[in-house]
């Protein structure tokens, strides 16, 4: 018993996951008020047919103007009918869009704002694979399931009342046909809701897989790994296809149910009714009348049932929503947060800092890790793979808080900021450049959205750019392709840092950022960057200790702490991991 209700109150609260949509309606107050006048026109409109029917068999064949206003009533009703069924679909499939269009974008929004530890776990195929195909899911639910829901249950009650003020006796045994329709509904409610859930789930594995092999098609195309990734998208389909089928088929049988069992009903009521008819206790007009209201009253039913099945899928697509929703980010500013000082001077210090991810519990990253960066000075961050370089620049920018210990710039407790003002203030060149699918000059300027064009092109003549740039078909108005396709390694590494010259932020993180150049264009680059840094506190990541030798301090990492400290040549002469690093990468 316990199970069986545990399993109850779990599919209520998968259903009261739809209430989440209302706040979204609410929104559009004029648009869903609009369509209630317009469903309230149609429905009556609805109930009104019957008895213009009645009208026209019993006075509409008496000859002289009864014909006429029988008639002429009964196309009034049509009228009405059309033009309030073409209002209510307006209004609602208007409302839809808007809502579903402010859900996504609510969505969206969230997903930016959730810390990169959530975009770690997740993989971005899914969360798009929620951000569509589960949006679309709910604009079917109010721009159709609602309204034919709500249509419905107006016209089952108006049916149910009419059917009773034209022949009791016959409504009395027409009730029997709706406990009979609503059981397939309740029995099979439970195994549809887990086909519909399970159905989706599997259509957004295969989206996931599908956007990570289109994100690293050079990698599959260069082993002719294609038959390889077309059969596991294939089985993938095969698997969503399977589940879409026990899940249609579900559906299939609880609204065939429901559907035989009401005009069965219907079709004994009939019988009785013509009976009556035969003998002289009824009119024809009158039967008449209770055949169309029996029959929009069991087409209703036959339509909530199909809605209950709509509504089954909807819950499983908004309850994927709204687990989104519900995720928090675990670096978000403070209620009152600390504003850095203006201007910046850049000092960084981390003291007894300590990080661990969360996927490496028994290994952290960063073991009271203790770093005093001067304004304006440069540090070299140097190290084996491993060693938490790059964790380093991760906790400066906030993409995550350490577990103990503080990290400050300029004296202000970086938890105690506002995530989004710090970034600001910082300039980052990643290890691996990120270029979007837009023109160059756009890619630039993401830098500083407010930037002239003669600033993008001077930053990008400072990061060596320029030459190619304008080389390309359109120049920079050329379109680089999706994460920077139609550049080489060295080109794309080279738009970025002219991106974060255009930022002219006080802090500058490099990461690697001359990694992908070849020697000509590192020589050019690291020009750049030296003009770039000047005047600037400089955090650099590198393995390759060619790209250092220049900076005022080399800071040697090893398993999350700091081993030694200082120029090139000390760190030689003191004869340890920095120099052991050294004799390999300098050999020759």
């Amino acid at each position: 018993m316990a199970d069986g209700s545990n399993e109850r109150d779990g599919r209520l609260r998968k259903l009261g996951s739809l209430r989440t949509l209302w706040p979204f309606v609410r929104r559009h107050g004029g648009l869903f008020g609009a369509w209630l006048v317009a469903l309230a026109a149609s429905s009556t409109a609805t109930l009104s047919l019957p008895v213009a029917v009645r009208y026209m068999i019993d006075r509409g064949f008496g000859g002289g103007s009864q014909i006429n206003q029988a008639f002429g009533l009964l196309f009034v009703v049509a009228v009405v009918l059309s033009i309030a069924t073409a209002a209510r679909f307006f209004f609602v499939s208007l409302l839809s869009e808007k809502v579903v269009a402010d859900l996504r974008g609510r969505l969206y929004a969230h997903l930016l704002a959730l810390d990169p530890a959530f975009h770690d776990r997740s993989r971005s195929g899914e969360l798009v694979s929620r951000l569509s195909a589960d949006s679309e899911l709910l604009r079917s639910v109010i721009g159709t399931t609602m309204s034919v829901a709500l249509r419905s249950t107006v016209t089952v009650v108006g049916s149910l009342a009419m059917l009773f003020v034209t022949s009791p006796h016959l409504a009395a045994w027409s009730l029997l046909g709706i406990p009979l329709s609503v059981l397939p509904i309740v029995l099979g409610a439970r195994r549809l809701q887990k086909a519909s859930r399970a159905s989706q789930d599997r259509v957004a594995d295969a989206n996931a897989l599908a956007a990570e092999t289109l994100g690293a098609v050079r990698t599959v195309q260069a082993y002719a790994r294609e038959p390889y990734e077309r059969g596991r998208f294939g089985a993938a389909l095969e698997v969503a296809v399977a589940t879409a089928r026990r899940r249609i088929g579900a559906q299939a049988a609880v609204t065939a149910a429901a559907i035989v069992l009401v005009f069965g009903a219907i079709v004994l009521v009939l019988w009785l009714g013509a009976h009556q008819v035969v003998d002289g206790t009824m009119s024809a007009g009158t039967l008449g009348q209770f055949v169309l209201y029996a029959l929009i009253g069991g087409g209703s039913v036959g339509a909530l049932a199909e809605v209950w099945n709509e509504l089954q899928r909807a819950a499983g697509g908004m309850g994927r929503i709204s687990e989104l929703l519900q995720e928090r980010t675990q670096v978000a500013a403070p209620a009152q947060p600390v504003a850095l000082p203006v201007p910046l001077r850049g000092e960084i210090r981390f003291e007894r800092t300590v990080f661990h991810y969360a996927e490496r519990e028994d290994a952290p990253a960063l073991d009271g890790f203790d770093l005093h960066v001067r304004p304006g000075e440069t540090v070299a961050l140097v190290g084996p793979s491993g060693a938490g370089k790059s964790t380093v620049l991760s906790l400066l920018l906030r993409f995550h808080d350490p577990q103990s210990g503080t990290v400050c710039l300029d004296g202000v407790d970086l938890r105690d900021t506002d995530p989004a003002r710090l970034r600001e203030r910082l300039a980052l060149v990643p290890q691996q450049p990120v270029l979007f699918a837009a023109s160059a000059m756009d890619n630039i300027r993401y830098g500083r959205l407010g930037a002239s064009d003669e600033d993008v092109h001077a930053a990008a003549r400072a990061a060596e750019a320029d030459a190619f740039i304008s080389a390309l078909p359109q120049g920079y108005a050329s379109e680089l392709g999706e994460r920077g396709a139609r550049l080489s390694g060295g080109q794309q590494q080279r738009v970025a840092i002219a991106r974060a010259l255009l930022k002219d932020a006080p802090v500058l993180l490099l990461d690697e950022a001359t990694s992908a150049l070849d020697a000509q264009s590192e020589r050019a680059v690291q020009h750049a960057l030296e003009n770039l840094m000047r005047g600037r506190t400089t955090l650099v990541v590198a393995h390759r200790l060619a790209t250092v030798l220049k900076a005022d301090r080399i800071v040697v990492m090893d398993r999350g702490r700091v081993v030694a400290e200082g120029t090139h040549e000390q760190l030689l002469a003191q004869d340890g991991l920095y120099a052991e690093l050294a004799r390999l990468q300098f050999l020759d």
